[in-house]
């Protein structure tokens, strides 16, 4: 072996050393400099107008909502970079969700924020022992939001966008003026005002006891609106698989963009059976709290519209592998509640989706979303595109700090 070969071996050596060093050190998650300096996590509770009731309540298997409990992260980079996200929990789980977010949020210090995936399993783990669904992984959502609202705001993108859009605006419908604890005639009111705002359609809530009462309810508000605007109906999971084909049936001189929850959440077979019988679609799986539990619904055939919900799923990491499954079925999907998150998510959906209106969250941000021709706009705003109030502040019960 001569010198100069020696010296070229000696050199290719180091430079695979160097290397070693190299993809050793991003293998430890050091591809980037900054890192998570600091969270703070807050339960707020927002009151609603009036008390409200669906089909469960009149089943007496709930009683009316009053409030919903929010869980808010607010996540801070070493680089001054910030993200908010948030999870929520009807009637109860709050204070549940809020704890499990104190034992896991100092798990976060340190970290890359843009190592999102690892972190939601980091966190799922670090709390396994009380499940990897539910309330476990509904706090972590809080968290796995806010990473991604700051990811996003970093790229100087709307999250939809940085997800890969497929349009700028979502049609939308609008919910929270059909429940059952408002009367036939204001339930009329409340779609007209809907037809005119410029909101694309109106969903009811049935499934009383009486269903000669709900068939009624659906024909008022059909006439009231005609074909103006679309019409869906959700039976809030209170229905038999008889009482549910029946029932089906019944409403398909109406011509109905979906029904929703006819069934339990959890069975599945039945869904698909339904959904083979009917010529009216069939939504669900807003209850579901993990994409496996998605994947199951899905792999069923049982629904025509799948209806994750970010929060309650564990976030936007387990929201896009539920989009995924949706997508290679090609099934629409309409997220349930909390329109500023899932608009975008919706926008990143390929098969023409529709974004649940609620304007309940609005007094929580400083934002607001737009309507304009049956469809909600994306906003420009980089990340999520919303801000924590005043009010949200003023309504917050319990705040902890960790990190600097």
């Amino acid at each position: 072996m001569t010198d100069s070969t020696f010296l070229d071996f000696t050199s290719a050596a180091e430079t695979s050393d160097a290397n070693e060093r190299h993809f050793s050190a991003l293998r430890r998650g050091e591809a980037s400099t900054d890192r998570i300096a600091s969270v703070r996590i807050s339960a707020a509770t927002l009151p609603l107008k009036g008390a409200i009731s669906d089909a469960k309540v009149l089943t007496g298997r709930q009683k009316p909502l009053r409030d919903v409990a929010f869980l808010f992260a607010e996540i801070r980079t070493e680089a001054g970079l910030e993200g908010v996200g948030f999870s929520y929990s009807k009637r109860a789980g709050g204070a549940g969700q809020f704890a499990h977010a104190r034992e896991v949020a100092p798990e976060l210090i340190g970290e890359d924020p843009s190592d999102i995936q690892r972190i939601w399993t980091k966190l799922v783990w670090a709390g396994a022992s009380v499940g990897r669904s539910g309330l476990a992984v509904q706090a972590v959502a809080a968290f796995d939001i806010a990473l991604w609202d700051l990811k996003a705001k970093r790229a100087g993108l709307p999250l939809a966008k940085l997800l890969g859009a497929h349009r700028d605006s979502v049609a939308c419908y609008n919910t929270s003026g059909g429940f059952l604890s408002s009367s036939i005639e204001e339930v009329i009111e409340n779609a007209q005002a809907t037809a005119a705002s410029g909101i694309g359609g109106v969903k009811i809530k049935v499934g009383q006891p009486d269903t000669k009462l709900d068939l009624r309810r659906v024909a008022a508000v059909k006439e009231a609106i005609g074909d103006r605007i679309d019409l869906m109906v959700d039976a809030n999971q209170q229905w038999n698989r008889s009482t549910a084909v029946r029932m089906g049936r019944a409403f398909e001189e109406f011509d109905l963009t979906w029904i929703e929850e006819p069934l339990d959440a959890y069975d599945a077979e039945g869904h698909a059976d339904l959904a083979r019988e009917l010529a009216t679609p069939i939504a669900t799986g807003e209850m579901l709290t993990s994409v496996a539990e998605h994947a199951e619904l899905i792999r069923h055939r049982g629904a025509d519209f799948i209806q994750p919900d970010a929060p309650r799923v564990g976030g936007i990491t387990p929201f896009l592998k539920i989009m995924a499954l949706g997508e290679a079925a090609h099934l629409r999907m309409a997220p349930h509640y909390v329109m500023e998150l899932h608009l975008h998510l919706a926008a990143a959906y390929e098969h023409d989706p529709w974004v649940e209106h609620f304007d309940w969250l609005e007094p929580l941000f400083n934002e607001r979303l737009e309507t304009e021709g049956g469809r909600m706009l994306v906003p420009a705003r980089p990340g999520i595109g919303v801000s924590l109030s005043d009010q949200a502040r003023a309504w917050t019960t319990a705040t902890e700090v960790f990190g600097a």
